[in-house]
């Protein structure tokens, strides 16, 4: 065998390892995206309508509440409290602590213990003026959220489950981008 094709040989077997390297890489660096940092969803209800859509796909951001605690009106991803083999999406409406109540349809948050202080919540959000149906008062217990979907006639969320609450350590991702049908934000 010629030097030439000695040398020849040598660098397509440099250049085949370098491609293997390179997709071996590629592969461990979207595992690890997709267990650490972003979290794919289907969205197989109307519940969030309009915020989302029946069959929309989207990502949460794991990492958003490493160093934060979830907020008010954030929409987020969780383990079913009633069935934690599944991922719902829905929007945090109450917070640790707090004391909330369901009149006519509308959120209110409790301002004193007695619950003659209460502020209405406002949502813009929300779908349609939801059906004037009344629930709670609900104590968030702490280390706790009260979740509820935006399409409120049309969601099985924390008014109707057997477990009425979603632990902290159970929030898997803050929603974050909608990729398919159409690409945005989640607000």
């Amino acid at each position: 065998m010629s030097e030439k094709n000695k040398s020849t040989k040598k660098s397509l077997l440099r250049e085949i390892i370098s491609w293997v390297a390179v997709i071996a890489v590629a592969v461990l660096i979207g595992t690890g995206i997709n267990s650490f940092v972003l979290l794919k969803a289907w969205v197989p209800s109307g519940s969030m309508e309009n915020t989302l859509q029946k069959g929309d796909e989207l990502f949460g951001f794991r990492l958003a509440y490493l160093f934060s605690e979830p907020e008010r009106g954030d929409v987020v991803m969780f383990d079913y409290p009633d069935d934690e083999e599944k991922l719902f999406v829905k929007r945090v409406i109450g917070l640790p602590g707090e004391t909330i109540e369901i009149i006519d349809g509308k959120v209110y948050i409790w301002e004193d213990e007695t619950g003659e202080n209460k502020k209405l919540l406002e949502e813009p959000y929300l779908k349609e003026t939801p059906d004037e149906e009344s629930y709670g008062p609900y104590e968030v217990p702490e280390g706790c959220y009260f979740m509820m979907g935006d399409n409120r006639n049309n969601s099985h969320d924390s008014r109707k489950w057997t477990n009425k609450y979603v632990a902290k350590e159970k929030i898997r991702s803050k929603a974050w981008l909608r990729y398919k049908p159409d690409f945005g934000i989640i607000k």
